[in-house]
């Protein structure tokens, strides 16, 4: 089995990396200090294995379990043992070590990464009904502005911004204000272009043009990320 061990403190990737080399069946590919660092690698890489941190500075391990599409077995390894519950609400998580680790307790984990790996279920296939839902939506939306049907190519939508009873619609030309939630909007919207990061805001995901902390910037507007939303804002970037 491959691994990788996810921790921001030096001193406790090493622990993980030599309890690690104890497992003559485990072998750790790459340790990283940061969440950032471990989705990039594994966005080109695929592993049997987690070994990874809850608290971490910017991104916690959750936040970091979340981004991922097709996670593999995950072991959390802490300090902290207020997240046991929480932890096994995930079905990629398979144990919870709290530290300091003994390699006793250690092995007994890597038995049971052994026995998730395999009755591990089959990779989700896209049904036919949803590819043919996909490619049946149109190129445009209509609005009514003063009893008028305004088309909006879906390619010039910047944002959508919701503003109490009103919606924003921020296009490359021009601004639409109306009478509308961003929850009915959303579901005009083709996801493969759009996703919500915000409770007041839906972005068009290829405007983007830098992300910073907890906002991203699409052409002069800085727009806020949710907690609950910067996950899956993650998991849809092409991270180099």
């Amino acid at each position: 089995m491959n691994c990788i061990i996810v921790d921001d403190e030096a001193t406790a990737r090493l622990i993980v990396a030599q309890l690690c080399s104890n497992v003559e069946e485990l072998e750790v590919i790459d340790a990283f200090g940061s969440a950032m660092e471990a989705i990039k690698f594994l966005n080109q890489n695929t592993v049997d294995v987690i070994f990874l941190d809850i608290h971490m500075p910017g991104f916690s391990g959750f936040d970091f379990v979340q981004t991922l599409k097709n996670p593999p077995k995950i072991v959390l390894t802490t300090s902290d043992t207020n997240f046991a519950i929480e932890a096994y609400e995930y079905e990629s998580i398979v144990d919870y070590l709290v530290k300091p680790v003994t390699q006793d307790r250690f092995n007994k984990s890597i038995q049971k990464v052994k026995a998730a790996l395999a009755k591990a279920p089959e990779p989700e296939t896209v049904s036919e009904d949803t590819t043919k839902s996909n490619t049946a939506l149109g190129q445009e939306l209509y609005i009514n502005i003063d009893r008028r049907l305004i088309k909006i190519n879906f390619n010039d939508i910047q944002l959508i911004e919701a503003k109490g009873d009103y919606i924003e619609v921020k296009t490359t030309k021009e601004n639409y204000r109306v009478r509308n939630t961003l929850k009915k909007i959303k579901d005009k919207l083709p996801e493969k272009l759009f996703l919500q990061i915000h409770r007041s805001y839906i972005i068009n995901f290829t405007k983007i043009i830098d992300i910073e902390d907890n906002s991203v910037l699409i052409e002069k507007n800085v727009v806020p990320i949710s907690r609950s939303n910067r996950p899956e804002l993650m998991r849809r970037l092409n991270l180099l």
